[in-house]
């Protein structure tokens, strides 16, 4: 009697035991448990921590509630103003509805996903090229928005779209070399070109004081024989004068008419 109630003992233990192992559930603290009790949802969402559903009857299935970092293949496009180009993109989302992530969507994943490729491949078709290479904040989010609207019925919450890279083919590269080339040279000829103009109205105004001043002229003409003479040049040619030669022109006319005085004399 004795013995039959030891080994009944014991095996209530072992059932005991092995019905508290199979309904005893863990919660990590990033996640959410969602009972579904005989296939219909449960209303209570189960919290972190130690959790119990029944065996057999109750499934529970747990969703990560942490941000995912999403890798959007990239898609291949023509933009608005005819260029192709393949675009890759990452998407940060978050479960924040447990029941809504396992019950409205088959995979919440998968769904996101083939969303964000539709939605690049969108936003490829309704941009100029600029805009891929330089507006990119306004683009990524036109993007957000453009996910957000769906996911939200999924329990997903959109944080943030990126456009990680813009490939462009090899011709098209190379047009954008020569018109940065072009672009870069035009700059140089108008600074160039600036210089010019402020130099030649320095100069007029240096010219317009020299006029007046006869003597400046001289000064001038003897530092630049002091500058180039300064370079060691072997050969050395000076400028005569121009004042001199008007000096002996007016000193050299008054002899010319005394012969003339002295011949009618005689």
């Amino acid at each position: 009697m004795v013995e039959d109630l030891v080994v009944a003992a014991v095996a209530a233990a072992s059932a005991g035991a092995m019905y508290l192992m199979a309904a005893a559930r863990v919660v990590k603290q990033y996640e959410r448990g969602v009972v579904l009790r005989l296939g219909r949802l449960r209303p209570e969402v189960r919290q972190p921590g130690f959790t119990m559903i029944i065996p057999g009857v109750d499934r529970l299935r747990k969703v990560n509630m942490q941000i995912v970092t999403m890798p959007v293949p990239a898609q291949e496009g023509i933009t608005r103003d005819n260029v192709t180009v393949r675009v890759d993109a990452v998407v940060y989302f978050k479960v924040v509805n447990a029941p809504e992530a396992i019950i409205a969507v088959e995979d919440y994943r998968f769904a996101v996903s083939q969303m964000a490729q539709t939605s690049l491949r969108s936003i490829i078709g309704k941009s100029d090229l600029d805009d891929l290479l330089s507006n990119r904040e306004k683009l990524n989010q036109g993007l957000e928005l453009m996910l957000d609207s769906p996911a939200i019925g999924w329990g997903v919450q959109i944080d943030r779209v990126e456009i990680k890279d813009v490939s462009l083919p090899e011709t098209m590269k190379r047009s954008m070399s020569r018109q940065a080339e072009a672009e870069r040279e035009r700059r140089a000829r108008v600074i160039n070109a600036d210089a010019e103009l402020l130099a030649s109205k320095k100069l007029a105004e240096a010219a317009a004081t020299m006029s007046e001043q006869p003597s400046a002229l001289q000064l001038r003409l003897l530092q630049t024989i002091v500058a180039v003479a300064a370079e060691k040049n072997s050969t050395l040619v000076l400028p005569f004068p121009v004042e001199l030669l008007r000096f002996l022109e007016r000193a050299e006319a008054p002899g010319r008419e005394r012969p003339e005085a002295g011949g009618s004399v005689g």
